[in-house]
Order: C-alpha cells, then structure tokens, then sequence
C-alpha cells in the first residue's frame, strides 16, 4: 500500500481508497467462499426492499434450474452493490482482483472480468455487449438504494441513487387519539409537529437543546397501550432524537407505582423509555399507570444535527 502507481490520473488518497477497497473484497470473497452457495456485496448505507434475501435466493435458483449460464446477478444498479455470485466461482474474481486492484476501480474490474471471459475480438461491441447481457443479468426492480451522500473517502460527496428502485417513504402515518401537540422547538417549513401528528407528513426541528419538549396532551385522558417513536428517514438518516427520553403524566397523582418502580420527574411525570441508538422509543405502558393525561417526549442533550419524527404511533387501549 505504501508504494502504490497512481493510476486513471487519479491523486494519491484516491488510489489508495480504491486500491484498499479492491482489496478488502478480494479478501472477503477468499473467507466467504468456502461458507455458502452464493455471496453477496452489501454496504452499510442502503435501503433494502422487504423479503430481499428470499427474493434474491429465488431467483438465482430459477436461474440454476434454468440452466442459464449466469456469473453476476445484479439486484442494484450502482457500483458494486447488490451483486450476487455463486462462491464456487469467486476464485475468478480472486484472481482478477489480486492482479489489477491497483489499476482501476472494483465495479469497472468486474466489468472487465466478464468482457475478458466472454467477449471475442474478431467480433463487433455490439455482440459483446449481448454476450456479457446473458452472464451479467439484471433484475428489476431494484432491491436496494444508497442513501449516504458522504463517501468513505473523505471529502467526497456521493449522491448517486438507482432510480429502478422507486420511492422511498420519508414518514409512516397513523391514526393517534385526539390530542394538543406543541413543543419549543423550531419546525422547517411545512414540517410541523402537529401535521406529523396528524400523519400528514414528518416533522423536523431545528437543533434540539437540552430542556426542549415535544408535548402531547390527549383531549380525554386514555390507556396507552403502546407507543412508537421513530426519529430519522431515508433522506437524512441522522437527523435523530439523542438522548431523549418519553414520559408521561398519569391522571392520577395517587399512582404508587410512579414513585416506586419508575423514575419520576420533579414535575409528575414518570420516565417510561427513552430513545436508542438507532432514534427508536418504542415500548408499553404499565396498565397500572392508569389513564395518561400527557405524553411528552424530553430532550437532555444539545444536538449537533436537526431532529426528524418519521413516524408517530399511540395505541390506545
């Protein structure tokens, strides 16, 4: 890694990212290979349709038994994602990677491979590319979609998305019970606490602060059977509620159980959850609890990021 050419006029930084990169799945493919029938090259930040992993396994098995004569099956149209191979074949890319990783990018040594494999030279651009077609099959519609803008490699932006893939919901609506939403906490446009509520659209704040609330007061006190709080969406995934915690103010200020076996603030409410690292509050409330006069949700940390609520569920009983 130290003495690196610089290749496709490339600087240092970005030979030296692509060529760790070509070798990192040359290695990965090495482990994998002897591990499973197929393999497939993921990254971390990627929408996945749902049943991916059985719709991927079936068809590369409708393939086999079709006999068709496959060597990439391609569930995403961008870079390296999504491509699916028999491990039987890895060694192949091994190989390949092994000689070139130097030379150019992943997705081009690929593509490369498959033109080396297939494509004669006493034929026009045209064959080839029908050649390559039956060894590098595309599947519609997509089954993944990056969603990252900032590259691994620093300084890079990296907004390519797979338009086969369709659209991704940015909120999920619910029917909640009739209620007064308000917090301190600045909305952005059209964005507000109360269409989220309402499951018109998400809502998104500006740079929450330590003390903030966002407060709902139910217009009849109700049994929550369960609540469901979920901060960030696929646009901006880490536009989320840190170190935030739900509570809730019982109707009865006689409950024992709010001094006993919760946590209470200096104000009534009982602390019943908080968020995760991945912007989630989710849970039950205790029965016992009794009738729920407000539901706030309670900010302890200075965020560096705005806040995004995708989605808002109370289930009442």
């Amino acid at each position: 890694m130290e003495n690196l050419r610089e290749t496709l006029g490339d600087p240092p930084d970005r030979v030296r990212w692509r060529t760790k990169q070509n070798l990192d799945f040359a290695f990965l493919m090495m482990y994998s290979q002897p591990k499973a029938t197929f393999y497939v090259q993921l990254e971390d930040d990627i929408l996945a349709k749902k049943n991916f992993i059985s719709t991927m396994k079936n068809y590369a098995l409708q393939k086999i038994s079709e006999k068709s004569p496959w060597f990439v099956l391609e569930f995403c149209q961008l870079g390296f994602i999504g491509k699916m191979f028999k491990c039987v074949e890895l060694p192949w890319l091994v190989q390949f990677f092994l000689m070139f990783y130097n030379d150019k990018p992943v997705d081009w040594l690929l593509d490369h491979m498959i033109h080396t494999k297939i494509c004669s030279l006493d034929k026009d651009s045209k064959h080839c590319k029908k050649a390559k077609s039956q060894l590098w099959i595309h599947y519609k519609p997509s089954l993944f979609q990056h969603i990252g803008t900032h590259s691994s490699l620093k300084g890079k932006v990296q907004k390519l998305k797979d338009k086969q893939f369709g659209k991704v919901a940015l909120f999920f609506p619910h029917k909640n019970p009739d209620a007064m939403v308000e917090s301190a906490i600045k909305h952005y446009k059209q964005y507000s606490l109360t269409r989220a509520y309402l499951g018109e659209t998400f809502f998104w704040g500006l740079l929450p602060q330590p003390g903030d609330h966002l407060v709902f007061t139910f217009t009849t006190p109700i049994l929550i059977k369960h609540y469901l709080f979920r901060s960030g969406n696929a646009e901006h995934p880490s536009d989320r509620f840190y170190n935030t915690s739900v509570e809730v103010l019982p109707m009865s200020s006689h409950t024992s159980l709010s001094r006993i076996d919760y946590n209470a603030t200096s104000d009534g409410f009982v602390i019943i959850g908080k968020f995760d690292a991945m912007g989630v509050a989710e849970g039950a409330i205790d029965p016992q609890l009794g009738a729920i006069k407000v539901l706030r949700l309670n900010v302890h940390s200075e965020s560096e990021n705005w806040a995004i609520l995708s989605e808002i569920h109370i289930s009442a009983s």
